[in-house]
């Protein structure tokens, strides 16, 4: 058994400012289930929002963040993660992340969809790779925090499980060593889900291969609620190309503007939205894919060719490179786009300071659902929330009693007559059939009986799931499975209960908004709403 006063589950952004500042009160047990830096974070191209230059305003960042949110945002969670969110920012520059400056010194702001203002902070189009590295660095350094690079997460442990009276909690979590093949028992105080998201329940994403929606489904296991999953952001410009399937072309892009044109170069978001090609991600991703329908095109363009390229090389180095790589100079050429799921706007339901309704568990990043975004995300916003939470939620944590060791006994993994999988084509089978229906029928635009299609076919799914789960001993690829049928099927019963279209959720079969009708979140806790 590994004892710590705090397990975090997850080495991105919001998992490592969390570690850096419990580390103050206690041991810290990291767990990550590939290399410490293949984290989403790692990913973000785009920037961390932030009020940072005069002429800017609280107001103003708080009234994008909730005009965007579609009227389901929570209004005290936006305020205060958007005034304190300039306290965060510095914290992290004094840890090294170095942001782009312009010439006179002064912070390099971008713009992107939805602001009002330039207050994205950048490293050109490598953010979430500085932040990463600053943070990374910094939890190497520190003393008190350990991590577990390898590991994957198989359940939390509470105390319900365990058969103990009284209020449920977490107390820990069983964690598979991957190079070791054994499953692991860390027993904690405190538990953090850092887990990210879960792109890759879609087929396409732009989303890291370990975005399986991990925490998520632990937590629904374990009892926690969760909250508005039919809300699935779709980046409206993910590369089209057959051997770069999860490469992003960063919002940024078009803030610097780029614009969005069919395969004859004819510009088509005005007709969508008054701000083009810089509306709100989720009007952008479906004007997008009613063009691909109505001309039968397999993708659309991102043009930015009328800039110089000395500005576009300068501003978007990773890209133009990467670009390169393929065969494509977007200095000189439109660049193929097309959406892809993105980023989770539901999650494991917790407050500001990342508090779930399991005792011990606290919840911070694209895992959780703080209500800042509603019902779609304002770009840039994800990483403004991982630094303001994790900081709160560490207050908190460090405030959490620790229960004498003697307390409860926690018993070791156990593998009963399960043995080694000798069919993992049914695993690889399986995986794909999930991606491919969430993508066809829970994808950007809904119906009510694609809806029920999927939901019919991913019960069917999990029963064949589970009793592959308890045939044959863990491994990653059968934890992640067992994942993201359970995200799929909350995705769908939450997409279900809402019938209207509100924010990333479009239905035909509801086009308007509801705003007369009692649901305001959709909330799922294991038991009281379905077989999931």
């Amino acid at each position: 058994m590994i004892e710590t006063d705090f397990l975090v589950l997850g080495s991105g952004i919001a998992g490592l400012s969390f570690a850096l500042k419990a580390a103050a009160h206690g041991s810290v047990a990291l767990v990550t289930k590939k290399q410490s830096a293949d984290a989403s974070t790692n990913f973000a191209q785009g920037g961390i929002a932030c009020v940072m230059a005069e002429g800017d305003s609280f107001e103003a960042h708080v009234k994008d963040t909730l005009v965007c949110g579609d009227g389901l945002c929570k209004e005290d969670v936006v305020h205060t993660i958007v005034t304190e969110g300039p306290a965060r920012v510095r914290e992290l520059m004094e840890l090294g992340v170095d942001f782009a400056h312009a010439r006179n010194g002064k912070l390099d702001l971008g713009r992107e969809g939805g602001h009002s203002a330039r207050r994205v902070l950048h490293a050109t189009d490598i953010t979430g790779r500085e932040i990463e590295r600053a943070l990374l660095a910094a939890a190497a350094r520190h003393p008190n925090i350990k991590i577990y690079e390898n590991h994957h997460a198989v359940d939390l442990i509470t105390t319900r499980k365990l058969g103990q009276e009284g209020p449920n909690r977490c107390i820990g979590a069983y964690v598979l060593d991957k190079h070791g093949v054994v499953v692991e028992v860390f027993a904690a105080r405190a538990t953090m889900l850092a887990t990210g998201g879960c792109g890759k329940v879609y087929l396409y994403t732009s989303n890291p291969d370990i975005a399986t929606g991990d925490g998520m489904a632990m937590a629904y296991r374990a009892g926690a609620r969760v909250a508005n999953m039919e809300f699935v952001q779709f980046h409206p410009t993910c590369l089209y190309h057959p051997k770069a399937r999860t490469f992003l072309i960063s919002e940024a892009v078009r803030g610097e503007g780029a614009l969005l044109v069919d395969k004859d170069g004819r510009e088509f978001m005005a007709k969508y939205h008054p701000q083009g090609a810089l509306a709100p991600r989720d009007i952008v991703a479906r004007a997008i894919d009613a063009e691909m329908k109505k001309t039968g095109a397999d993708c659309v363009y991102l043009d930015i060719t009328h800039k110089s390229a000395k500005f576009i090389i300068r501003r978007f180095p990773n890209i133009y490179e990467t670009l390169l790589r393929y065969g494509m100079d977007m200095t000189k050429e439109p660049v193929p786009v097309v959406p892809a799921a993105h980023y989770m706007c539901g999650g494991v339901l917790s407050d500001v300071d990342g508090r779930t309704d399991l005792q011990g568990l606290f919840a911070v990043g694209e895992v959780a659902c703080t209500g800042l975004h509603g019902a779609n995300r304002l770009a840039s916003n994800s990483l403004l929330e991982a630094v303001v939470v994790a900081h709160r939620a560490a207050i908190q944590a460090a405030a959490v009693e620790q229960q004498p060791r003697n307390q409860i006994a926690i018993p070791p993994w156990q593998s009963g007559k399960a043995h080694d999988a000798d069919e993992l084509v049914v695993v690889a089978h399986l995986w794909d059939e999930i991606r491919r229906l969430m993508w066809d029928y829970v994808g950007i635009v809904r119906t009510d009986k694609r809806l029920q299609r999927a939901k019919t076919r991913i019960e069917n799914l999990q029963r064949e799931i589970l009793d592959y789960y308890w045939d044959f001993i863990v491994t990653a690829d059968l934890l992640e499975l067992r994942n993201i049928s359970t995200v799929a099927w909350l995705i769908v019963e939450c997409a279900l209960q809402r019938k209207e279209s509100r924010g990333l959720h479009y239905t035909l079969d509801h086009l308007n908004r509801d705003d007369a009708g009692s649901l305001k979140d959709t909330v799922l806790r294991r038991g009281e709403s379905g077989k999931a």
